[in-house]
């Protein structure tokens, strides 16, 4: 019997997309290692082999979720192209970032939880093909500040933006662990933006 809390894919669409819906749902809810590709088909209504065929594995699965999660804030991001202020886009990509994870909160869980983990291959999923192109746009954006001279000189734009990258998402990991247990991490989004733009101050030069 199906608690409140399971998938509840709709026959009208496709077995393809019922199984991404229901893969981040059980992975973001009982985690990757502990849902099998059993709960997620029976959850999609459909079979294992309709996910060998589409996925060819449980990790192509997550991979897969976690494409369709970064092609969506890419979608996001086309509201840069309007911003000629390197400063303000970054501040914009952020704002987009913190939007998108909010209104998704399952893709949320699984990127900050998963996404960094090595499998057993090596491979790190949340390396995906939308993930990189990410990476890309912030890049192309410190590139930016750096050339008109709003980042400290001789800094290094992939070491500036680790930092930052990984300044946002220890600071929203924590807000969902907050969240959900007792660590103490009780800010807002306003907070989590306001303490950003104070990271990102540290690499401004001037």
């Amino acid at each position: 019997m199906k608690s409140a809390a399971d998938p509840a894919p709709t026959p009208t669409t496709s077995s393809h997309d019922r199984m991404l819906e229901a893969a981040k749902q059980l992975f973001s809810r009982k985690g990757y290692e502990n849902t099998s590709t059993i709960e997620v088909v029976r959850a999609a209504g459909t079979s294992e082999s309709q996910l060998i065929k589409h996925f060819a594995s449980k990790e192509g699965l997550l991979e897969s979720v976690f494409n369709q999660g970064w092609m969506a804030i890419g979608r996001g991001l086309k509201e840069l192209e309007s911003i000629r202020a390197p400063r303000k886009k970054l501040e914009t990509l952020i704002k987009v970032m913190v939007t998108a994870l909010n209104s998704d909160p399952s893709l949320k869980q699984l990127m900050m939880f998963e996404g960094r983990r090595i499998r057993k291959d090596g491979r790190l999923l949340l390396a995906t093909e939308g993930f990189l192109t990410f990476v890309a746009k912030v890049d192309s954006i410190l590139q930016e500040m750096k050339a008109s001279g709003q980042l400290k000189q001789g800094i290094n734009i992939q070491a500036a933006r680790s930092a930052l990258m990984g300044a946002f998402e220890g600071l929203v990991r924590d807000q969902i662990l907050a969240g959900e247990t007792d660590y103490p991490a009780n800010y807002s989004d306003k907070d989590m933006l306001e303490t950003f733009n104070h990271v990102l101050s540290g690499v401004l030069g001037g």
